[in-house]
C-alpha cells in the first residue's frame, strides 16, 4: 500500500510530538513542514528527517507531493489554515479544536464535503486501544448501568499575559486549551449530550478562565468535569456503574484502563505501547484516504461541531 506524505503545519511542540509517533504509522511518510520562519522549519526538518522545509503555509498547501496536512498552531489559526488546507486539494488532520466557534466548525465540514476531501478533527484521545477497551467492558454491561462519568484534565501553566494560553486574542484560556478534553471523553463514554449545566470559574487578570469545573447531566448520567491552567488534576475518569467501576489512569494520554467491583480489581489492560499514541489517529486518517473515506466514524463531522457547541454553552457561564 503506497505511503501517504505527510505536511506539518508549525515547527512547535505538538507538531514535534505528532512526528515523534509518526515513524509507528506504517502508510505515513513525513515529507515537509512548515513554519513562519525558514530558520524554524529548517531546524525541525533536520531534527525529524523531513524532506522539505518550507517558510509559510500556502506553500506547502501548493506543493502538489503532500496528501495530508496536519495543522498543529494555535487555535485560533486553525479555521483560515483548514480553509487553505482544503482550497489546495489536501486532506486535513487538524488539532483539537479544530475551531474556536459553531459556525466555523459548520463552515469547514461543509468545505470539506464539498471538495471529497478528509477532514478529522484530531481528537487522538479516541483511538487509544486503553480508551477502546474501556468502552468495550462498559458496553458489555461489566460495571452495569453507567450512573457517574468524571474526567478532569489540568496542568499548571505559568502566567505570561501574552504567551498563548492566556492570551485572549489568541482564543486563550483553560477550557478551549485542556477542557475539550473532559469533555470529549465524556461524550465517547455517554449515550446523549450533556445538559443542565452548572459551571463554576476563576477569570485571571487578562480575562481567559484558568479554572474551571463542570456539573451537568446526561440522561440519568451524572457529569463531573475540570480543567486548569492553575494546577495538575488528576487527570483520570472514571466510569461508575451500579456494578462497578472503570479507572482510566491519564485520561487523555491513556495506555492502560483498570475495572473494579466495590474494591476487588477484576479486569486490567495496558497496552505497552512504545508511542505516545498519537500515530493511531495517523493510520486512521490515511486508512479513510486510501478507501476514499472523507469522514471518521471515530471523530465525525457531529463530533467536532457538538465540541464546539458544549464549549460555547460551558464558555457561556463563564
Amino acid at each position: 500500500m503506497t505511503k501517504l506524505n505527510w505536511g506539518i503545519v508549525s515547527a512547535g511542540r505538538i507538531a514535534a510530538l505528532f512526528c515523534q509517533d509518526l515513524v509507528f504509522s506504517a502508510n505515513s511518510n513525513l515529507y515537509a513542514v512548515a513554519a513562519r520562519k525558514q530558520a524554524d522549519a529548517d531546524k525541525f526538518a533536520e531534527q525529524y528527517n523531513v524532506d522539505k522545509a518550507y517558510q509559510g503555509y500556502q506553500t506547502l498547501f501548493d506543493d502538489p507531493d503532500v496528501d495530508i496536512v496536519y495543522i498543529a498552531t494555535p487555535h485560533n489559526f486553525h479555521f483560515q489554515q483548514v480553509h487553505d488546507a482544503l482550497m489546495a486539494g489536501k486532506h486535513v488532520l487538524c488539532e483539537k479544536p479544530m475551531t474556536v466557534t459553531v459556525d466555523e466548525c459548520h463552515i469547514l465540514t461543509t468545505l470539506a464535503k464539498s471538495k471529497g476531501l478528509l477532514l478529522m478533527e484530531a481528537m487522538w484521545t479516541y483511538f487509544l486501544p486503553a480508551m477502546q477497551q474501556a468502552k468495550i467492558w462498559l458496553d458489555d454491561g461489566r460495571i452495569g448501568q453507567l450512573k457517574h462519568v468524571k474526567v478532569d484534565f489540568g496542568y499548571p501553566v505559568p502566567f505570561v499575559a501574552n504567551g498563548r494560553e492566556y492570551n485572549p486574542q489568541l482564543a486563550g484560556g483553560c477550557l478551549l486549551d485542556m477542557g475539550i478534553y473532559p469533555l470529549a471523553i465524556a461524550d465517547y463514554f455517554l449515550k446523549s449530550d450533556i445538559n443542565n449545566l452548572y459551571v463554576q470559574a476563576h477569570v485571571c487578570e487578562t480575562g481567559v478562565e484558568d479554572d474551571v469545573i463542570i456539573i451537568c447531566k446526561s440522561d440519568d448520567v451524572m457529569v463531573s468535569l475540570a480543567t486548569s491552567f492553575q494546577c495538575r488534576l488528576s487527570n483520570n475518569a472514571y466510569l461508575i456503574g451500579d456494578k462497578g467501576y472503570i479507572v482510566i489512569p491519564d485520561a487523555f494520554r491513556a495506555s492502560e484502563c483498570h475495572m473494579y467491583q466495590l474494591d476487588e480489581l477484576v479486569d486490567s489492560f495496558t497496552d505497552n505501547r512504545q508511542s505516545m499514541g498519537y500515530h493511531f489517529e495517523a493510520d486512521e486518517a490515511c486508512r479513510l484516504i486510501q478507501q476514499d473515506e472523507i469522514e471518521s466514524r471515530v471523530v465525525s463531522h457531529k463530533h467536532s461541531v457538538l465540541f464546539q457547541s458544549q464549549l460555547a454553552r460551558v464558555k457561556a457561564f463563564i
